[in-house]
C-alpha cells in the first residue's frame, strides 16, 4: 500500500482505485476500527505505515464525513 500524503491522492485511492463507496456508515466504520487498538487489522495497519498514519488516514475519514 502506497502512502499517501494528501486527501486528494488518498480519496482518489480508495474511490476510484479500491472502487469503495464513502458512505457514511463505511467512513464511520473504518473509524470505529482504526480506532479500536485491539483489531487485528489495526495492529497490523500501525505495525506496516505506524500510529501516525493510522492518524491521518482516520482524520481524512472524518473530513469525508464532513463533506457527505
Amino acid at each position: 500500500m502506497e502512502l499517501y500524503t494528501n486527501y486528494g491522492d488518498w480519496h482518489h485511492a480508495i474511490t476510484k482505485i479500491g472502487g469503495f463507496d464513502l458512505t457514511t456508515e463505511f467512513c464511520n466504520q473504518r473509524i470505529a476500527a482504526l480506532q479500536d487498538e485491539n483489531d487485528p487489522s489495526t495492529k497490523s495497519f500501525v505495525q506496516l505505515y505506524g500510529a501516525p498514519y493510522r492518524d491521518q488516514v482516520i482524520q481524512w475519514f472524518q473530513q469525508t464525513l464532513s463533506n457527505l
